[in-house]
């Protein structure tokens, strides 16, 4: 019995490992892409010193963060201080748990999947409100309750376009989700909710054009201006595993996950986790894409967004939707 625990615990292990290792490693080299990718839109070249064609710049930087004195500030609340980049990150990583990146490869196939990504990305707020509280610094505070607002705002708008698509599925259950699309992707018929769950997603995690916490003129850096060295890299790590996080949603929720772009016989030898990859790779390049061409939202604009624009639609196409399906008798059983 204790024999077949302890082989237990170490695969499950092994599985975390294989979780943990490619994203953070995705996740430094997301950060290479993006800058890469920017330098081509802006024509320039972007890091080209450290390796062959700058490939080794996520590795220096991570080394320089790591080795950096970190700083405390004098009057801050040092435990509350130091445990916030902590807490933002371990969110970020935990809530992969339920993401399937093939049929059957995921570490918990849970039948409440999507109520147990809503949990993780609610507790997501408190790292970003008590690293800004427990700074004592006026610009970190500001910062940190715009992030909250924009977070819980656009949370609502997210909530019901999941909520629409778990009507045309009727399981919460994300391998369900995207075995339901096997004949069509849920973007074909519900492609107005996918650019609203994108936008959503663009502001849920803080980035450009609805980077108002950060925004460096009148914020200087936002919630997270006091942190140096391991505690800035923890946020940072953070948002850009939330980034992969949401892209991979977009993919399971809308562009059938791990399913073949065409069902064509000569496609089903690419293994379903490349097509998995592939789609959330083009969501990621939109993330850079927007940051490069759209200019930063005014906060007025950003709430109005949220609640006079994508609420409304969002809630009228639960009721369009549940209306089709009930009138059609297309409920799922």
């Amino acid at each position: 019995m204790i024999k077949q625990m302890i082989q237990y615990i170490f695969c499950v292990l092994i599985k975390i490992l294989g979780i943990i290792i490619p994203l953070l490693l995705a996740v430094a080299f997301l950060v290479l892409a993006e800058r890469k990718v920017m330098a081509s839109m802006q024509r320039r070249k972007g890091p080209n010193v450290v390796g062959v064609f700058g490939i080794l710049q996520p590795i220096a930087d991570g080394f320089k963060l790591m080795i950096k004195e970190p700083i405390l500030p004098s009057s801050a609340n040092v435990f509350i201080f130091v445990m916030a980049p902590v807490l933002t990150f371990t969110l970020s990583l935990v809530a992969w748990a339920v993401i399937p990146f093939d049929y059957g490869i995921v570490l918990s196939d849970l039948n409440v999947g999507i109520l147990y990504i809503f949990a993780i990305s609610s507790l997501g707020v408190y790292g970003v409100i008590t690293a800004g509280w427990s700074s004592n610094s006026k610009y970190a505070f500001l910062g940190a309750l715009r992030s909250a607002a924009q977070m819980v705002s656009y949370e609502v708008s997210i909530g019901l376009i999941i909520i629409t698509v778990l009507i045309c599925v009727g399981s919460c259950n994300f391998s369900e989700i995207v075995l339901a699309q096997k004949q069509v992707w849920y973007a074909v018929p519900l492609f107005p909710l996918l650019i609203m769950f994108f936008i959503s997603c663009l502001a849920e995690t803080n980035r450009a054009p609805f980077d108002l916490p950060e925004a460096e003129a009148e914020l200087v850096a936002g919630y997270n201006v006091e942190y140096s060295a391991m505690g800035f890299a923890l946020f940072f790590l953070g948002e850009y595993a939330n980034m992969i996080l949401m892209s991979s949603l977009c993919t399971l929720l809308f562009l059938g996950g791990w399913l073949p772009i065409f069902n064509i016989s000569f496609l089903n030898w690419i293994p379903g986790s490349v097509w998995f990859s592939i789609k959330v790779l083009l969501f990621l390049f939109t993330y850079i894409w927007v940051r490069a061409a759209f200019p930063r939202y005014r906060y007025d604009q950003l709430m109005r967004l949220g609640w006079k624009v994508f609420l409304p639609l969002s809630l009228a196409w639960v009721v369009f939707v549940s209306g089709v399906l009930v009138a059609f008798d297309w409920l799922p059983v």
